[in-house]
């Protein structure tokens, strides 16, 4: 059996997401990294493939009394996914309600790390969506889902690690996934990474700061 590698930090698995974009010849017009623990990996990315780095923001809906099982998710457009084998947990007036909370939410931490700058032009583009790992992915879906609605060419999702079956769930929202490592023992994103603390609100903005030329 192949062991998981583990990876030093996010920084260190955007390199081999990069490294392992241009090794597919995918050619990203744009990197679009989900906040916050995304931002790191996609300043990586991003050099790696020579395209402007900027974010995709969406929030988790979660079960009424679990606030941390994902009955859904919602970006900041509106763009909902729904987790169907949940539907018996919540109402439809609970959804509708935590949806548009939610979404506001969304709304205004894609305006707080975007300040003047104005959301990109997707239209025609290859675009990377990329996260630091995915465990059920509703974030991520809920990224893909409002990118599926708008106007880019071609959408790629690229993860450091995921398990099989959310990856195969991804694959079917996103016309390529890049994911490095796919355990079929998973536990948790956190547990692949040697360094995983926790990324603030300013030093992820940091990221979207080109480096100096």
């Amino acid at each position: 059996m192949t062991s998981t590698r583990r990876f030093a930090d996010r920084t260190e698995a955007g390199e081999l997401l990069g490294e392992a974009l241009e090794e597919r010849d995918i050619d990203v017009d744009l990197v679009l990294a989900i906040p916050r623990g995304g931002l790191p990996l996609g300043r990586a990315v991003a050099d790696a493939v020579g395209a402007p780095l900027d974010i995709v923001v969406a929030k988790k809906i979660g079960a009424p009394g679990n606030p941390e099982f994902a009955v859904g998710a919602v970006a900041s457009d509106g763009s909902v996914w729904r987790n169907e084998d949940a539907r018996h947990r919540y109402d439809e007036e609970y959804f509708q309600r935590e949806r548009e909370r939610i979404a506001e939410e969304a709304e205004q931490k894609a305006e707080r790390y975007r300040g003047d700058r104005p959301a990109p032009d997707l239209a025609g583009k290859t675009v990377a969506v990329v996260d630091d790992g995915v465990a059920t992915g509703s974030t991520a879906k809920a990224c893909l889902q409002m990118l599926r609605d708008g106007d880019a060419a071609r959408i790629v999702l690229a993860v450091p690690v995921g398990p099989p079956e959310t990856v195969r769930e991804l694959e079917s929202m996103a016309d390529e996934v890049v994911c490095l490592e796919t355990p079929s023992r998973f536990i948790g994103v956190g547990g692949f990474y040697e360094n995983f603390s926790q990324v603030s609100d300013e030093e992820a903005m940091a990221y979207l700061e080109p480096p100096d030329r």
